[in-house]
């Protein structure tokens, strides 16, 4: 149940209240006694993989879903931008700015009558206009419209007021909402995945503007920077022992340690319960073969001997039963957490050398640069200056037209490509040891070196057991990562690894990548992943390269 007790900004006094909400998809859970208040000053994210209830718990907040248990409280305005914006009524863009703006809009309209009535001598028109101005200081309406025309700017969103909705693309229908939502001034924005379609000064407009606001801000994203900028309070809708929702404080630092020792505090009581069943288990086995075998007395022993001990098993049996059947495990089976495997090389030894690379069109150069053991290499540059391009150079997969590639025989190298390219008709489980087999055929790894797809905690045997076609994306990028470690690289090639890629994945992965003997060499957009690997050195590639580069 949801109420709103006021459609005017409420400011200081504006509250969003969730009370025990809960919502249910047949016979599945989707959230679970959710608590959760947003003030003026929030600034909240809520995470978690694909299916996990984010968007969900988003309509729950805006009115348009109502909880199958619990209550929404909402004292205040709403400002709220989906993933997608409709375009089918024939709006403009000047339309849909004067939409967001309405409020402001009108309280200028009231302020205007409001002071020719009080030109005219009109009864009351001095307490009208006093109404009229509070109101529309309130709203800061003089400043609406510049508002919204600088995150139109910003945004590099399309400024044209008489341009049609329905002529522009999703992500420019998009940054034309979200520039709106932030000039209107509502007491709390919602947001759903906000970073998706925005470049860079874009995303650092967002980012300045959410934290700036003076009003509360409830975000749903997987970008981990503008977790790490804006985030003070994370809303973890991942799985949890007891299936509730974590509610995570200082950030996105915060967040990272307080799952982490949630994470192991589930995995140790699951581990001891898992053992005491296993124990108990096991004493029941052991009486149940001392009652086969185990009481039979010697020869010349009475019968009432033999009896007394037969009944005393018996019972033994029945209580070790009882308890077993009492024990039962409660703990759900913890998440699963990246195994990487270890990936030995050989100190001093070139793994790979790029000698005056270029690719006509597509990657300028000459590029030249080794590659040796625990080698980094982060390739950084605006989209289309070739960095694809170049990871595929290195891969093998694409013939440079100047300079050459050389890697030593024997070295092996991983590429995990922007986009997969998976048989969505085979089963995940077949491809991967399709992949280890003829990676056994071929002698490029021995027998001892084979890596199981369970050994990498990457997908669980009901996944591994799916089509591909039937994984969402995130686990369709799971199994592209297990192919690449199961060749057990020397030099492992990574193109926007985070795509589709839970949080928690990512920073497992960005650990593992820290710490291997290989060779890496990597491409991201990831503000983040930028972050954590500042201390990589740098190859970055324009537009008009003609120098050689080195690394």
């Amino acid at each position: 149940m949801r109420t709103s007790t006021n459609r005017r900004p409420a400011r200081e006094s504006a509250q969003l209240i969730v009370s025990d909400v809960s919502v249910m998809r047949g016979a599945t859970s989707v959230l679970n006694h959710v608590d959760l208040t947003v003030t003026p000053t929030s600034r909240i994210a809520i995470v978690g993989e694909n299916g996990r209830g984010k968007s969900t718990l988003l309509h729950v907040l805006d009115g348009t879903l109502t909880p199958d248990t619990g209550t929404v409280q909402c004292i205040g305005t709403l400002g709220v931008a989906e993933q997608a914006m409709s375009a089918s009524d024939g709006r403009t863009v000047g339309q849909a700015v004067a939409e967001a703006i309405a409020e402001p809009l009108a309280a200028l309209a009231s302020l205007d009558t409001a002071a020719l009535a009080l030109s005219d001598g009109t009864a009351d028109a001095a307490e009208r206009y006093a109404t009229a101005l509070e109101h529309a200081e309130v709203l800061d309406a003089w400043d609406a419209e510049r508002r919204v025309q600088i995150a139109l700017e910003a945004l590099e969103a399309e400024t044209d007021s008489t341009r049609l909705l329905s002529e522009l693309s999703v992500g420019q229908r998009y940054r034309v909402r979200l520039a709106c939502l932030l000039g209107a001034g509502d007491d709390f924005l919602l947001l759903d995945e906000p970073t998706n379609h925005l470049d860079r000064s874009g995303l650092e407009f967002l980012t300045a503007q959410l934290r700036g606001r003076r009003g509360g801000v409830v975000v749903v994203t997987h970008d981990r920077a503008l977790l790490s900028d804006v985030a003070e309070t994370i809303v973890d809708l991942d799985p949890s022992p007891d299936d509730r929702v974590r509610v995570y404080g200082s950030g996105y630092a915060g967040y990272r340690e307080g799952r982490l020792v949630e994470r192991q505090r589930w995995e140790q009581e699951y581990d001891r319960q898992q053992a005491e069943h296993a124990r108990l288990k096991e004493s029941l086995s052991s009486a149940q073969n001392r009652l086969v075998s185990g009481w039979r007395p010697e020869k010349g022993t009475n019968k009432h001997g033999r009896a007394t001990r037969a009944g005393g098993l018996v019972q033994s049996v029945h209580r070790r039963q009882e308890k077993l059947d009492a024990h039962a495990v409660t703990v759900p089976e913890p998440p699963q957490q990246l195994r990487f495997p270890e990936l030995p090389t050989r100190t001093g030894r070139v793994l790979l050398r790029a000698d005056r690379v270029s690719v006509a069109g597509r990657v300028a150069g000459p590029l030249s640069f080794s590659l040796s053991h625990r080698c980094r290499l982060a390739v950084t540059g605006a989209n289309g200056v070739g960095k694809s391009a170049l990871l595929g150079v290195l891969a093998g997969q694409l013939q440079p037209d100047t300079g050459s590639v050389w890697m030593p025989q024997g070295a092996r190298v991983g590429f995990l490509r922007q986009e997969t390219m998976l048989p969505l008709h085979r089963r995940a489980s077949e491809v991967y040891a399709t992949h280890v087999d003829a990676l056994l055929a071929a002698g490029t790894i021995q027998g001892s070196e084979a890596i199981g797809l369970s050994q990498l905690g990457l997908l669980r045997a009901r996944e591994s057991s799916k089509r591909i076609g039937e994984l969402s994306m995130g686990q369709q990028r799971r199994l592209d990562l297990a192919l690449v470690l199961a060749t057990k690289p020397h030099v492992i090639l990574l193109d926007e690894p985070t795509n589709h890629l839970s949080i928690a994945l990512v920073d497992e992965l960005t650990d593992a990548l820290g710490a291997t003997q290989a060779a890496v060499v990597l491409s991201t957009h990831d503000r983040q992943f930028l972050r954590d690997i500042d201390d990589w050195p740098p190859l970055q590639l324009t537009a008009t390269a003609d120098g050689e580069a080195s690394a």
